[in-house]
């Protein structure tokens, strides 16, 4: 991921873009934050944020033409926020205190503003904040223009001057009635300042200061930056634009605008770099508004007075605090780092950018499910699993993805493709195959009785022969960023393919035909569930109806046509369906995908525990892992297999799925049963799980399962440590304790004797690989 790319990926998130109303506003008030302040009662902070862009906040909150409101998504759901109200209140019952004014160091350069209107004035703020000599030359006695012709109860006189008294802390000099084009010609003010901004009032003649300013194009002005072709010179307000709706605070943005052009100017750097959307501008942001309770303008007490305080928290309350957020909404992952896809990118661009040093970046990374969710609630099609995945696969290649994250599912793989489990046959008595059956190596580990079920009823069905293929598709190296590792895997399988003869695929697996569809694109495959569909459902028994929310696999998320099938089973075996308000394509990961729940356990029972949380009906899954995971929290959920094979009962919905090491024995067990019932071949036993027994409660199973150790591992600790002698043994308990390695994983047993074996008390492991390096 270079730089450029990362970017691009950043800017697709938008949850950082300004809301409307703060884009709308031509001097980008915060209003966001303004009113989440008052929402808190706290006016002083609101009136903190209002000075921040507004530099005559009580004159604004009495005359603003309020933009704002007429884009504020309130309005979809009840009527705008007053905003222009709380900006008053805020003024009102703020501990007013006039901003803090600190001038830079003096630059010993005058600059002329022709214009003490609001754009003149806020021009002059400006470049004297940053040390320059400003002198306004004003045609009238007084300060502020046209802000004279509102009326008094509109706009107090002693607001207006409050304001103006930050022009004196600043020593901004005020030459009155003075006019330019008159008394001084505005090519004497070139002469004598390093910069004029022409910011003359409303009602001044645009050729009363000796320029023509129109469309004869004597004098030119850039819109961007209010520079004119006159060198030194700059124009704004009325002046420019005509502001024929008189708009205080356009005038306030133009001399702000102007004030930075001049700043620029004078340090001979770009007058155009980096001043993206300094005016009005639409912003990308987007925020839902479904489902959100209509709700009507908070009505005054007092109109003459504005909002109490006790009003304008009501009111401000109404303000739906806009931001996008919408694939955090839906993804616990997202939530769970307490931040946003933008902040997500550059903290993994970060981490994989460390070249010595620790990477708090790889949990954030690993803890993905890659599902996809994200990128199908984003306005615009952020996918942060893609982004997962390429820095898995950078942290891959470069050796720096710590052996924790995935080694246990990796091996599981690899056990799943040993010869202990691997079959690749055509169908008994025939020498062809039309068909072959891949059940996938979950659906083998977690029910492989419906296997054998489904796999018969298919031999029944199904013409020109139907071959049996156990193993995985390599989705677990896949996502772990291992390419390599995952292309062997799939040339495997390739290779295994063409022996049978390239038969179609019948897949059970929503994850296994993903990954087919995505890198063997000259297999054709389709899904089990499109054969029950179309071929008609086994005659037997069934069970009563039942109501059941199906849970869609985040793998099938784009297989509009499985997701029919299933529901056409459903109906057709007698049952009613709840559709989830996350379902088919937008559907949730149960915790598995991506190998979330071996990364980062504790999220994913997190997302197990809101997915199951969404419906009390029981639930129906067509993934074998989805069914295990959802079950193994407690919800009844049922595999669609029971059902269509009518095995299933009322108890075997709770009940959860198999452990680790019985899932390993289900799919030896399930090759040798198969080779033995249909090919009528045995195959060799494992001695080593006859020679040692082990005694192991149903407490430690949980713990081993919650630590991802397998029978075969304690066993393996334990011979070794008898073998060797090397062991430790409790003064107290009297048990022994003992640590093995046989790869990256160190695992501790501690046992003691039992009759013809080893009664077990605990174990655990520490998955991490150790470097040492000798120092010379």
């Amino acid at each position: 991921m270079d730089q450029q790319e990362l970017r691009k990926l950043e800017n697709l998130c938008i949850q950082e873009c300004a809301p409307w109303c703060s884009a709308t506003c031509p001097a980008h008030v915060d209003v966001r934050a303004m009113i989440a302040a008052v929402t808190r009662g706290d006016f002083d902070a609101a009136l903190k944020v209002f000075q921040k862009s507004v530099p005559f906040p009580g004159i604004i909150s009495r005359v603003c033409g309020h933009p704002c409101q007429d884009v504020c998504k309130r309005r979809e759901v009840g009527s705008a926020v007053s905003i222009h109200a709380l900006e008053r209140a805020v003024m009102t019952w703020a501990s007013f205190a006039a901003a803090k004014v600190v001038a830079a160091s003096p630059k010993n350069k005058r600059v002329a503003i022709v214009g003490a209107g609001l754009s003149g004035l806020a021009a002059s703020l400006g470049l004297a904040k940053k040390g320059y000599e400003v002198v306004v030359f004003e045609a009238a006695n007084r300060l502020g223009g046209s802000l004279w012709d509102f009326p008094e109860a509109v706009l107090p006189r002693d607001v207006m001057l409050r304001d103006f008294e930050v022009l004196t802390q600043l020593n901004v000099e005020i030459r009155f009635n003075e006019t330019v084009g008159k008394d001084i010609s505005i090519y004497g003010l070139q002469k004598d300042f390093e910069a004029v901004y022409l910011g003359s009032g409303f009602k001044k003649s645009r050729f009363q200061i000796g320029l023509e300013l129109n469309d004869d194009g004597l004098v030119s002005i850039d819109p961007a930056t209010l520079e004119t072709s006159l060198q030194g010179t700059f124009a704004g307000g009325s002046l420019v634009w005509g502001n024929e709706d008189n708009s205080p605070i356009l005038s306030i943005s133009h001399g702000r605008r102007a004030a930075i052009s001049i700043d620029r100017f004078s340090q001979k750097v770009s007058l155009t770099a980096s001043r993206e959307n300094e005016g009005p501008y639409d912003t990308r942001l987007y925020t839902a508004t479904a489902g959100i309770e209509p709700l009507l303008e908070v009505p005054m007490t007092d109109v003459s007075v504005g909002y109490s305080e006790e009003e304008a928290v009501q009111e401000a309350k109404r303000c739906l605090q806009c931001e996008c957020m919408e694939c955090v909404k839906v993804c616990e992952f997202l939530r769970a780092f307490k931040s946003y896809p933008k902040k997500y990118i550059r903290q993994i661009y970060n981490n994989l950018s460390i070249v010595m040093g620790q990477r708090h970046g790889n949990k954030l990374i690993n803890s993905c499910s890659v599902c996809g969710l994200c990128k199908e609630v984003c306005p615009e099609g952020l996918h942060m699993g893609d982004v997962c995945m390429a820095a898995r696969e950078t942290m891959a290649q470069q050796g720096k993805m710590p052996p924790s994250a995935h080694e246990f599912a990796l091996r599981d793989m690899a056990f799943s493709n040993s010869d202990k489990c691997h079959l690749n046959c055509h169908e008994p008595g025939m020498d062809s195959s039309k068909f072959v059956f891949f059940p996938g190596c979950q659906l083998s580990a977690s029910s492989p009785e419906n296997v054998k079920k489904t796999y018969a009823y298919l031999r029944d069905r199904v013409d020109g022969g139907v071959g049996l293929m156990l193993r995985c598709c390599g989705a677990p190296a896949d996502w772990a960023g291992r390419k390599e590792q995952f292309s062997h895997v799939i040339s495997e399988f390739a290779a295994q393919w063409e022996w049978l003869g390239k038969p179609k695929l019948i897949v059970a697996c929503s994850s296994c035909l993903s990954v087919f569809k995505a890198h063997l694109q000259h297999v054709e495959a389709q899904s089990l569930w499109e054969v029950f569909d179309t071929m008609g459902l086994p005659e037997m028994s069934r069970m009563e109806s039942m109501t059941v929310a199906v849970h869609d696999p985040c793998a099938s998320r784009h297989e509009d046509g499985i997701h029919q099938n299933i529901r056409n089973i459903l109906r057709k075996l007698g049952h009613e369906i709840q559709e989830l308000t996350l379902s088919r394509h937008l559907t949730e990961c149960c915790g598995f995908g991506g190998l979330m729940s071996f990364a980062n356990k504790d999220l994913a029972e997190n997302v197990i525990k809101r997915r199951i949380s969404e419906s009390p009906h029981q639930f129906l899954a067509y993934c074998a892992m989805c069914r295990d995971h959802l079950s193994s929290m407690g919800k009844p959920t049922w595999h669609v297999l029971d059902l269509i094979f009518g095995s299933g009962d009322f108890e075997t919905a709770p009940q959860r799925g198999p452990d680790y090491s019985q899932r390993r024995e289900n799919r030896a067990r399930l090759k040798n049963s198969l080779m033995k019932e249909l090919w009528g071949e045995d195959v060799a036993a494992d001695h080593k799980t006859k020679t040692t027994r082990l005694h192991i409660s149903k407490d430690i199973r949980i713990l081993m399962e919650q630590r991802m150790i397998l029978t075969e591992d304690i066993l393996e600790v334990i011979e070794w440590a008898e073998k060797t002698g090397f062991k430790l043994v409790g003064t107290e308990s009297g048990h022994f304790l003992a640590h093995y390695t046989p790869t990256t994983v160190t695992y501790w047993v501690e046992y003691s004797l039992k009759d013809d074996g080893f009664l077990i008390h605990n174990a655990y492991s520490h998955r991490m690989e150790i470097v040492e390096e000798l120092k010379q």
